[in-house]
């Protein structure tokens, strides 16, 4: 028998982030702890699975110390233990796994598996209590992009997907292309304040499929506006040089053209993003819209889809954004459905890197 309140933890490690969180009842955050490797990755451009599985060890105990602090619990006062099982880098889910089947086992409570990508749905579920499928769920990250509609007891049907990069990839890749480094949604995110999308035309290409997403054209079609400027600057240069006597020096561009470019991409993913979950909603008679994912954080993108649903009369939540990124509350959020349903698992499950909605 479930008890009346039920305080969950849940375990968060499929990709850079070290997550650990604890909700009672699904929906009452007690601690959200998170410690990031980013900065180990930041100098490869990209998150790196082994450092990224290094850094899980390293630091997986004193989150969940600093989880039980912020919740002023013990760790006897957990009732169960859930866990990513996937999708995410296999060396990463697996210390996550590990610790959690530990957890489990030490305090003799039920262990949990969660879909990451559903975790981020119910994310939205938390942050409005009053919302029941079905809904349209928008997951939007580095290693995912998909549409889907989610119905009662956790059954989610598939719209759409992205045919190669994910949008979050997209703008990391942009963002590199710009010279701004890594995280690059961030980094595009604040520099678009700054700039004018119209001054920079750029395509909104599609996929084969009506819900399905493509970003590689966008992403080739920022790389020669790039290249298209560089040539006229250097052509400036050279000219510039010739009258001087000088050498030409290297050349970028300026800043107020870089700020125009990520305006222009930024704009023109958030708009596909927006109207093919529109298309969604058209197509399945749903009015009813959640956001989820790293990418789900993008200023922008909220923006859009908050105007969008006013003018067309779509209820539409997105998460706050610690609980956009990756992060252990919305795993222990989820685990409280999923113990009610009796999806629980024994110790020898095992990790599923390309699990997705199931």
């Amino acid at each position: 028998m479930i008890p009346p309140a039920v305080r969950i933890v849940g375990i968060e490690t499929s990709c850079d982030e070290t997550a650990i969180g604890i909700v009672e009842n699904g929906r009452q955050v007690l601690a959200n702890a998170v410690a990031s490797s980013l900065p180990r990755h930041a100098p490869y451009g990209g998150v790196i699975p082994e450092i990224a599985a290094r850094a899980h060890v390293e630091t997986i105990w004193q989150v969940l110390e600093q989880a039980l602090q912020e919740a002023q619990l013990p760790l006897q006062a957990l009732d169960a233990v859930a866990v990513t099982q996937g999708p995410g880098l296999p060396g990463a889910l697996v210390i996550g796994l590990a610790f959690a089947k530990g957890l489990a086992l030490s305090l003799d409570r039920p262990l949990i598996p969660v879909d990451h990508l559903a975790a981020h749905l119910y994310a939205g579920e938390m942050t409005a209590p009053q919302l029941q499928p079905p809904y349209i769920g928008l997951v939007v990250s580095g290693g995912h992009t998909l549409l889907c509609v989610a119905h009662d007891e956790g059954r989610f049907e598939l719209l759409g997907e992205t045919k190669d990069d994910a949008v979050g990839e997209a703008f990391d890749k942009v963002a590199k292309l710009l010279g701004l480094g890594y995280p690059g949604g961030p980094a595009i995110d604040r520099l678009s304040e700054q700039g004018q999308a119209a001054r920079v035309p750029l395509p909104r290409p599609g996929g084969r499929a009506p819900l399905d997403f493509s970003f590689s054209g966008l992403k080739t079609a920022v790389y020669r506006e790039v290249q298209k400027r560089l040539s006229a600057a250097a052509e400036g240069s050279r000219l510039k040089a010739q009258g001087d006597s000088l050498e030409p020096r290297a050349l970028s561009l300026e800043p107020q053209v870089t700020a125009d470019v990520a305006a222009s991409f930024q704009e023109a993913a958030v708009e596909i993003l927006v109207s093919k979950t529109l298309k969604a909603c058209q197509r399945t008679g749903v009015s009813q819209v959640v956001l989820g994912g790293g990418v789900a954080a993008n200023r922008r993108l909220r923006e859009r889809m908050a105007e969008v649903g006013a003018q067309k009369k779509l209820q539409v939540t997105v998460p706050p954004p610690p609980l956009c990124v990756d992060n252990g509350a919305m795993v222990a959020g989820l685990g409280f459905p999923l113990l009610q349903r009796g999806r629980t698992a024994p110790l020898s499950i095992g990790s599923e890197p390309n699990r997705c909605l199931a």
